[in-house]
């Protein structure tokens, strides 16, 4: 039936800003020429930047859960990338039994989280 997302789209309030933390902090392909709605390839997945604020409820649960996880091969050199590249990281690295994460927000304010599982 269903194999994987296709597309993914994530609400950012400008275009200028968010397009270069996807493509050079991120390092996403940008897919689309300047001018269209952005599209970044994210393995065999799209990611698409929709304009316009995104509100969640006010009884959110839980509130502060990540719009959106990106899976790593290595956390902590992610983490030390993004953290010398400025990247608006929320805390240190958390892990459980099964995978280590960290979390950061993009210039729209969006809660992402970085992953590593163990294998």
């Amino acid at each position: 039936m269903i194999n994987r997302f296709g597309t993914v789209s994530l609400w950012v309030d400008d275009f200028d800003t968010c397009i270069p933390f996807y493509r050079d902090m991120l390092g996403l392909v940008l897919t689309t020429r300047p001018g269209e709605v952005p599209h970044f390839q994210v393995g065999e997945s799209m990611l698409v930047l929709v304009k316009g604020g995104f509100c969640p409820p006010e009884d959110a649960f839980p509130p502060d859960f990540p719009q959106m996880t990106f899976e790593v091969d290595n956390l902590n050199e992610a983490f030390e990338s993004l953290r010398e590249q400025g990247a608006d990281l929320s805390g240190r690295i958390e892990e459980r039994r099964d995978s280590r994460w960290f979390q950061l927000r993009d210039p729209s304010g969006n809660l992402l989280q970085m992953v590593e599982v163990k294998r």
